[in-house]
């Protein structure tokens, strides 16, 4: 590990010298790319200045002890080596985590599809408050968000909700939230007052620009209009905008009937379904990888059951590495970085001991 971190700390000195040649200067295109690379090393360079200057002081404080100095001086040399020893096993532990392959999606926008599952109208209701929720995740972050699809139901819900969250990083915060998410509590239209369990799935997909994995064959498609419509005649247009695109070989269906304009609906259709397509492919090679997959946290497969939201007691409880926090609210209203700080951190722990 050593010796990659010394090449690449090479490669960092050599690139931040060609970003002042005027000639790299004057050609954007080359210039963004090697700024992108010096900004992907400046992290795990500077971790490793971290290391070398531990080992440095630990190395130090060891020659003055060969010296053998008085007791005092002694005892300040052993002090000095056990700090700079466990600062060394932390800084390592550090290292091994940069150093572990990236994530390819880790830094692309999402597409966050959220459907009511068991419980009708209820299960319909917490998909609006999950909603709310990672949209306000996104706005603690600024990020920005964007409706794709929604079927609202009457009583202020979502059967279904399509939206796409953009912003540096998004995936790789909001991946670990693909599944099921299970809501306990007297819904509003109980009268006696009985705790209810519902079930609302969730799926978080990585939205992709054109790849080779995701190309789409025009004869493949279908894409129909149709009058947009929604919950009390919200929404509605009078002319047709709304579009539906049909992909034979998957048999996937994708509709969008946010926008009043033909042209934006069947441009965010066509993002869900290069999404959804995207995610096909990945599970294919995830398959053949599937000890690995076994090793993180969650799958990522949306029948999973991960978290519980209990109101009566105002509990949050995240099953795969069971975190239960009494701050449901809190959560509620996007302060989503304690569980999924938690989550990253398991994850990295069960894949450095796999390694």
């Amino acid at each position: 590990m050593y010796d990659k971190l010394e090449a690449l700390e090479n490669k960092y000195e050599e690139i931040n010298l060609k970003l002042t040649d005027p000639s790299v200067i004057s050609d954007q295109e080359l210039y963004t790319k090697l700024m992108k690379e010096y900004s992907e090393l400046t992290e795990i360079v500077e971790k490793f200045r971290e290391y070398k200057s531990h080992k440095k002081a630990i190395q130090d404080a060891q020659e003055m002890l060969e010296e053998k100095p008085d007791k005092e001086f002694r005892e300040m040399l052993l002090a000095e080596i056990d700090e700079g020893e466990a600062n060394l096993e932390k800084t390592t532990e550090e290292l091994k985590i940069l150093m572990m392959p990236k994530d390819p999606n880790d830094q692309r926008n999402v597409i966050i599809e959220i459907r009511g599952g068991a419980g009708g109208d209820e299960a319909a209701l917490f998909s609006g408050v999950l909603y709310r929720m990672f949209t306000r995740y996104a706005e603690r972050n600024n990020w920005t968000y964007d409706i794709i699809d929604a079927n609202e139901t009457e009583l202020g819900g979502f059967k279904e909700v399509v939206f796409s969250i953009e912003g540096k990083g998004a995936y790789s915060r909001l991946k670990y939230e693909s599944g099921v998410h299970r809501v306990q509590r007297v819904p509003s239209t109980e009268a006696s007052g009985r705790i209810h369990t519902s079930t609302v799935t969730v799926a978080v997909l990585p939205e992709v620009d054109d790849l080779p994995e995701v190309e789409v064959n025009p004869a493949d498609i279908k894409v129909d209009t149709y009058r947009a419509s929604g919950a009390g005649g919200q929404h509605v247009n009078k002319t047709s905008s709304a579009i539906r695109i049909t992909h034979f070989p998957s048999g996937i269906v994708v509709t969008c009937q946010d926008q009043r304009s033909q042209h934006k609906n069947r441009d965010k259709a066509m993002r869900v379904l290069k999404a959804k397509l995207y995610e096909i492919a990945q599970n294919q090679i995830d398959s053949s990888l599937a000890e690995n997959r076994k090793s993180q946290v969650g799958t990522g497969d949306r029948s999973e059951r991960i978290r519980t939201y209990n109101y009566p007691q105002g509990r949050i409880t995240d099953h795969r590495i069971g975190l239960t926090l009494y701050k449901l609210e809190q959560v509620l209203d996007g302060e989503l970085d304690e569980i999924i700080d938690a989550l990253i951190t398991e994850d990295q722990a069960k894949k450095l001991a796999n390694k």
